[in-house]
């Protein structure tokens, strides 16, 4: 059988986009520099940079190597065309919205934030989004496209966030898009904390690509990634537990958010768990925090059992301010080798997770955008 030669449209396309992503890594670079980084002929880099300097991709910086007496021909640097356009990673989470203008290049090029309130409504939420924005496009310029993490739980049809019965923070509807329609020229992407928090953890561990996360802060989350993918089902609320029904103090069943509520884990007036009052109930050496850490143990086996049961994923990685806690953890790990297949826990590594999701998810958008580019 005969293998179909690649088209030399295909060739050239590859070859442009070598060259592309090595201006990405390093600003400027000679065709000379090109052939060497990229593992082209000089002759190849050199049509290429041809190429792309016609499409209006690449230019000339103006800048040449010092050439001659002897140093050889003088050079000229080229860079990326338009490698001020930006990418926004934009957090919102209870202590307000956070968000990076972020280059081609990987750097930052603005940074905003606005305090919204722990329980700031969907409107004044979108104040601030819109705060954040408007501070973002003055220090850098329209974006290209954002990404957003959200504290809540988010509809995969719409993007728009979804309050579910006893969420502790966002109420009503807020819809990011729409409030970036007017900073943001592109597509605007929207997905819940912990998922994002799961795809920094699934970029940080090469090899792994089938486990779960679980986030155990003022809120609960789980996030499923099989074959290197986040499931996010139909209408984009896998992995929403907190009504996962558990063993409470008592031993009767019981939804996982009420537990804390009956340990008087909340915080005043609020689904939300008060982190605080929990690691200094749970943390201690005498018999209350041991029964305490106990109570939680069970409560989260709930959670850990479904997960468990009905993912198959290889480990649980647990993540969140008290999830990650080392005595909390223990009890975890305990509760869990209880269960018939005993779930390996991990803990978390990956800082500010759903930040750093966001944020490389925008400049890999970013960055395939201008690949993308008709030539």
């Amino acid at each position: 059988m005969t293998v179909p030669k690649p088209s030399l449209e295909l060739v050239r396309n590859v070859t442009d986009e070598h060259i592309l992503r090595a201006l990405m890594r390093h600003r400027r670079m000679t065709r000379a520099e090109l052939a060497v980084e990229t593992g082209l002929s000089k002759p190849t880099a050199g049509e290429s940079v041809r190429r792309l300097v016609a499409a209006g991709l690449v230019a000339d910086s103006g800048e040449r190597t010092a050439g001659g007496r002897g140093r050889g021909r003088v050079g000229s640097y080229y860079t990326l065309a338009g490698g001020d356009r930006t990418a926004w990673a934009i957090s919102i989470a209870p202590g307000g919205v956070v968000a990076e203008a972020v280059d081609v290049y990987g750097e930052t090029a603005g940074r905003a934030e606005e305090d919204a309130g722990r329980t700031a409504s969907s409107d004044q939420v979108a104040t601030a989004l819109r705060a954040v924005a408007e501070r973002l496009a003055a220090a850098s310029g329209p974006a290209e496209l954002a990404v957003v993490s959200a504290a809540d739980p988010v509809d995969r049809a719409t993007g728009r966030l979804v309050h579910l019965p006893d969420a502790p923070f966002l109420v009503g509807d807020l819809d990011p898009a729409e409030v970036l329609a007017p900073y943001v020229a592109g597509e605007v992407t929207v997905d819940n904390d912990v998922n994002w928090a799961a795809r920094a953890e699934l970029a940080a561990r090469p090899g792994s690509d089938t486990f779960a996360y679980l986030y155990l802060g003022e809120g609960l989350g789980c996030a499923i990634v099989s074959d290197g993918r986040v499931l996010r089902g139909r209408h984009g609320l896998a992995g929403e537990i907190a009504h996962l029904t558990t063993a409470g103090p008592g031993g009767g069943a019981t939804p996982l958010i009420e537990v804390f509520g009956l340990l008087g884990l909340r915080r005043p007036g609020s689904t939300a768990i008060d982190v605080d009052r929990l690691l200094a109930a749970a943390t201690g050496t005498g018999p209350r925090a041991a029964g305490v850490r106990a109570a939680l143990g069970e409560a989260v086996r709930g959670a850990l059992t479904a997960i468990t049961s009905l993912a198959d994923p290889d480990h649980i990685i647990v993540g969140g301010p008290w999830g990650q806690d080392p005595a909390i953890l223990t009890a975890l790990r305990d509760a869990a080798a209880r269960h018939p297949r005993g779930p390996v826990l991990c803990p978390a590594t990956v800082p500010a997770p759903s930040f750093a999701g966001v944020r490389a998810d925008a400049l890999t958008r970013l960055r395939d955008g201008v690949i993308a580019a008709p030539r």
